[in-house]
């Protein structure tokens, strides 16, 4: 408990920053200097850690929880159209701009209510002594993420001296006025907790740049992954199945905390969640479990965030040693009834076969027999709970839909209906108002 308690133990600052006045000190174009609580000198050093370029032209900038601005303004000076936000509109932000004479936009917002539809996406994020202040500090860290495209910037107090990496994610809730007298000094986490709140946030890579005076850990996280080898030694990973890990459709509740669950066939041996690069409509997302299912095949789950005003999404795999797969798509609040309410386009059984020994049109009978039927023409919001697919006028339980294969094919996994022996019958996938024409098969004893 060493640890946790000594964030109490910080120098207060509160009547130094009510003396001065200012959190930020400033330099201004006339020769003035504005004193604050922090140096410019401390300033620069505080932003040197996360090694931004000078030059930030073309890029957005977002400052979340600016106070007086000054990072606002460092991050206007080096080029970069940028947007502060804080809870409050502070009369020092406002002499500061003025004094400046900046062009820095402001927006009276707490963290929760920042959205993309609201004010757009960044290159940039900072988000500098902030989490610490706020109730839900993993929501907190999800707004950031969904908000960043390309680098986030998170400063926070931790608990611990971040020498331990692999120690156990700890956090420490303060109810009232424990931490520095201030009741809105929420949590105290360790640097193993900080890093990991930020993963499941939804960042592909963080790192912990270091933890310095009064316990302050710098992390930077990125959104996207860093480039695959150009000579990779192993194929792409083949993408089999995307379904929703909560149900098993293809077809996710933007208002649900929502899992996604990718099946795919990797020829690289001995993946972790180290080694494996789930890429959602361009952006990284860190692995939230990986596990062997059999032979080259894997699944890994991830977060999906969702996206306003985009029903169509796509993910792809990497591995560390490999490019990209092919993507595979999947829906995020769909019409629920689309595809059985108004599809009636044609689809075409283009195969059928044993999903044990793949032979064609053939099927042994086992103590669970297994079907394999592909399609064509199927619908894009298509699930598996949409699609029947019957065998002599059986309806076979439907356990996977895939997605579009590269032949423009989807794979349909059924169990054969218990009620059928050795014969041959018909298979008919039906779809809204839509049916195949029959596809044979035979259906045989197992060998002795």
């Amino acid at each position: 408990m060493g640890d946790q308690q000594a964030a109490r133990r910080i120098p207060d600052f509160v009547e130094e920053l009510a003396r001065k006045g200012w959190y930020h000190s400033f330099e201004l174009p006339d020769g003035r200097v504005i004193e604050g609580w922090q140096s410019v000198a401390h300033l620069r050093a505080r932003l040197e850690q996360f090694a931004i370029p000078d030059d930030l032209r073309g890029k957005r900038v977002l400052d979340i929880g600016c106070w007086d601005g000054w990072f606002s303004f460092e991050m206007e000076r080096r080029g970069a159209e940028v947007v502060a936000a804080d809870i409050v509109e502070r009369e020092t932000f406002l002499t500061a701009r003025e004094a400046l004479g900046s062009k820095v936009d402001f927006v009276l917002s707490d963290v929760y209510q920042l959205t993309p539809d609201r004010i757009g996406y960044f290159d940039i994020v900072l988000f500098l002594g902030v989490l610490y202040h706020v109730k839900h500090p993993l929501l907190a860290l999800e707004r950031v993420c969904a908000l960043t495209t390309d680098l986030a910037l998170i400063e926070s107090l931790v608990t611990d001296d971040g020498a331990q990496p692999g120690a156990p994610p700890l956090m420490e809730f303060y109810e009232t006025s424990e931490l520095l007298g201030r009741f809105d000094n929420w949590y105290g986490l360790n640097t193993s907790c900080l890093l990991a709140f930020c993963r499941t946030a939804g960042f592909a890579t963080v790192d912990l740049l270091g933890v310095e005076e009064h316990r302050r850990a710098n992390v930077i996280c990125k959104r996207r992954w860093p480039a695959p080898p150009q000579e990779p030694p192993y194929a792409p990973p083949i993408i089999t199945g995307v379904v929703n890990q909560r149900n098993g459709e293809p077809l996710f509740d933007s208002r649900v905390d929502e899992y996604l669950s990718v099946f795919f066939k990797s020829n690289q041996p001995n993946l972790t969640r180290s080694t494996v690069m789930p890429e959602m409509d361009g952006f990284g997302v860190y692995p939230v479990t990986i596990a062997h299912v059999s032979g080259a095949g894997w699944q890994v789950d991830c977060k999906i965030d969702a996206v306003a005003g985009r029903s169509s999404r796509t993910i792809r795999v990497r591995t560390t040693e490999s490019a990209f797969s092919e993507p595979a798509a999947f829906a995020v609040d769909a019409p629920e009834e689309s595809a059985n309410a108004s599809f009636s386009g044609p689809i075409q059984i283009r195969g059928v076969a044993d999903s044990n020994t793949w032979q064609d049109n053939l099927a042994w009978l086992a103590r669970e027999t297994f079907v394999s039927v592909w399609v064509s023409g199927l619908p894009d919001d298509a699930t598996k709970t949409r699609v029947r697919v019957r065998i002599a006028d059986l309806d076979a339980r439907v356990l996977f839909l895939s997605p579009l294969d590269p032949q423009q094919l989807r794979q349909i996994n059924v169990r054969l209906p218990e009620e059928l022996g050795p014969g041959e019958y018909p298979v008919i996938v039906f779809c809204g108002s839509s049916a195949t024409q029959p596809e044979q098969l035979r259906v045989c004893s197992p060998k002795n």
